[in-house]
Order: structure tokens, then C-alpha cells, then sequence
């Protein structure tokens, strides 16, 4: 049994659980996850139906039928043809593999004129989201994900320290400038492109958590945020550290940096299997209020990475998911001065069976030869 076709059935026994008559799955991670296919969305319908015994199957575009029955483990794989409705081969799939009437679950990545069309052949149906049994399933990550996710924070440190060692020779250029050797140098270091849009954020754009990097140069003395990841084998690295690339920062700079390098050690400490997110949350959090500053923490503490960047476990406030061993998320509070300056510094972490281990593992300074 293949690693997807093992992942399957362990989401059927989900599905079984919840009494749901199936699921349907779109272009996405979820797809990804459980058949190996990974597939871009289009206005072309593409899903596989997976109810709760037996084998899914796949509904696709004709031209897509080769590559899918390629990727896959999946040997149903039934087809339509530009021209045709493919409404009609939704509508005679779903007719042999759905034996009940039970709940069906979307996955919230689908379309909306996917979803109309999936709801026009089962309409009558209670619908929920795959999220349901998928987001649990896959929070805690096998040793082969856990393998790529390992091997991807690697690049990623690899690059942050190789952008401290040439500290100097990055303060006049540019945050896009800059962004653009963080994405050559990721490939560079084996890296498979970025998994997100690095920020790179200077002085006071850095209190932008969500920073889109622009004409803005770097000055001695900046703060510089920078936040990047790249994937291996189709899995993520996330990590952030700001730094002054030169020249002395304000006394206030350096006093919410330690603040934040505190928290954020304070909520590493507290992860082990038992805690609930909001724990861990609460951890960083307190450090943060305790120096003042709680107002300007505008975030969660984390969330989870996997094959999506953003996925469970999400570590916030209200969260009560409980850690188990194999959860993969990121640790990063932040302050955020309005029109002076923000320090964020984020790790990947995983739970182990008595702790967590780092998956980053690049300066925490804010001097580049710290």
C-alpha cells in the first residue's frame, strides 16, 4: 500500500465516523495529500469523489486522464470531453460510488461554480467541509514530511545566514531588490522556488506584519524584516528573523527585540503533547503584555505548515486543539510600532514525544554577526 493509498483509508475511517456519504475533492492540497496528484484549478471541472468504503474516483478533463492515471494510485479515473457537460459524468460517477444519503463534505478550496455543480447532482444532501476529517489527519505529519519539512528549514537558514554574512553590501538597495536575491538564493541553496512572497520590510514598513516589499532602500541603522520559506519535495519552510544589516538602531528597537526574542522562546518552551494551542499562544503573549507592548501584538502565534503554508494547527487565543507528536507550526509573535518599526521572529517547530524540536535554526540576533 502506497503512502496516499495509506493516508485514503485512514480518511475513510473518518469519513465513517462522521456517517458522511463522501467527499469531494478539488485541485488543491487536500487532493495532493491523499492521491498524489497536484493539480492547479481551473474553469475546467476536476475532482475525485472519495466515499467512505471502497476506492475514490477521479472526474477529470479529458486531457488531463493520462497524467492523472500516471500520478495516482487511483485507477478509476472517469472523463469528459470539451463539449460535452461534464455535469453528466459528475452525475453518473456519483451514482456508483455514493450508497447513502449522509452528509456530504466540499473541499474549501473548491470553486464556487464547482461546488454548484457538485450541489446540483446531490442536491437534497446536508454539506460540510473535508476540512472536517482532513484537517486533524493531516496536522500531524509522517517522517516523510516531516523528512522535506526539515530539509526545506535548512535552505532557509542557509540563506538567512549567508544574507548576515553579506550584511553590508545589501544596506542602499532596495526591499524588492532584495526579496529577489532571497528567491535566487533559495534555489541557489536546492531550494524549490518560494512558498510564499518573501516580505523584506525596512525601518518602518517592518510594522506592516503583512508588508508588500517596495522601492524603499535600506538604511544603517534599519530594522529589516525579513520573512521567507522555499519547499522541498512540496513542503514548506517559514522562518523570520529582523535584523540591522548595519549601522546602530534606536534603544527602543533593541529593548522590543529582546521582548520578542523572550516571548517567542517562552512559547518554544511551552510546546509538548497535551498542551493546548492556546497555551502556547498565552506563553508568548505574556511576555509581551508583561513589557507593555500586548496592544501591539496584532497576531496569532503561529500556525500549522504542511503542504499548505497556513493549515492546522493554528495557534491563537481560542484555539483548543490539543499537541500531539508529528504537528508541524510556526512560532512567531511580533510588535508592531505604527510608523517606526515592527520585530517578528519565527521558527518552525514539530512536537516530539516529550517536547518539540526546532526546525530553524539561523541567529536570533538582531546584529548580523550575533
Amino acid at each position: 500500500m502506497t503512502v496516499h493509498e495509506r493516508r485514503t483509508r485512514a480518511c475513510q475511517e473518518r469519513l465513517r465516523e462522521q456517517g458522511a456519504a463522501l467527499a469531494v475533492l478539488a485541485p488543491g492540497a487536500n487532493l495532493q495529500y491523499l492521491t498524489g496528484v497536484a493539480e492547479t484549478p481551473s474553469e475546467r471541472l476536476f475532482c475525485c469523489l472519495l466515499p467512505p468504503t471502497g476506492d475514490p474516483t477521479f472526474v477529470v478533463p479529458e486531457l488531463s486522464s493520462e497524467q492523472v492515471r500516471e500520478a495516482t494510485w487511483v485507477s478509476t479515473v472517469r472523463s469528459w470531453c470539451d463539449g460535452d457537460d461534464p455535469v453528466d459524468t459528475l452525475d453518473a460517477a456519483v451514482d456508483e460510488c455514493v450508497a447513502d444519503a449522509g452528509r456530504v463534505l466540499l473541499d474549501g478550496t473548491m470553486w464556487a461554480r464547482h461546488t454548484l455543480d457538485v450541489q446540483s447532482v446531490l442536491g437534497g444532501r446536508t454539506f460540510g467541509l473535508a476540512e472536517e476529517v482532513l484537517g486533524s489527519l493531516r496536522a500531524q505529519k509522517d517522517e516523510t514530511e516531516l523528512d522535506a519539512l526539515r530539509r526545506a528549514g535548512a535552505v532557509a537558514d542557509e540563506v538567512m545566514a549567508s544574507l548576515f554574512a553579506d550584511a553590508g553590501s545589501l544596506v542602499g538597495e532596495s526591499e524588492a531588490a532584495l526579496a529577489r536575491e532571497v528567491e535566487r538564493r533559495l534555489v541557489d541553496a536546492g531550494g524549490e522556488g518560494v512558498s510564499f512572497e518573501p516580505i523584506v520590510a525596512a525601518g518602518p514598513n517592518g510594522a506592516k506584519p503583512h508588508h508588500h516589499h517596495g522601492t524603499r532602500t535600506v538604511e544603517p541603522g534599519d530594522p529589516v524584516v525579513f520573512d521567507f520559506g522555499t519547499r522541498v519535495d512540496g513542503y514548506p519552510s517559514d522562518t523570520t528573523r529582523t535584523v540591522v544589516l548595519d549601522g546602530t538602531p534606536s534603544s527602543e528597537f533593541e529593548a522590543v527585540h529582546e521582548v520578542v526574542r523572550a516571548a517567542q522562546a517562552a512559547a518554544v518552551e511551552a510546546v509538548e503533547p497535551g498542551v493546548e494551542a492556546r497555551a502556547v499562544d498565552r506563553a508568548a503573549r505574556d511576555v509581551i503584555e508583561a513589557a507593555g507592548y500586548g496592544e501591539q501584538f496584532v497576531h496569532r502565534t503561529g500556525h500549522g505548515a504542511g503542504l499548505d503554508v497556513h493549515e492546522e494547527p493554528y495557534v491563537s487565543a481560542d484555539s483548543t486543539a490539543t499537541l500531539e507528536p508529528g504537528m508541524v507550526f510556526s512560532v512567531e509573535p511580533g510588535v508592531y510600532l505604527a510608523g517606526e518599526f515592527g520585530v517578528r521572529i519565527e521558527d518552525l517547530v514539530v512536537v516530539t514525544d516529550d517536547g518539540c524540536e526546532r526546525l530553524n535554526d539561523s541567529s536570533r540576533d538582531w546584529r548580523v554577526d550575533g
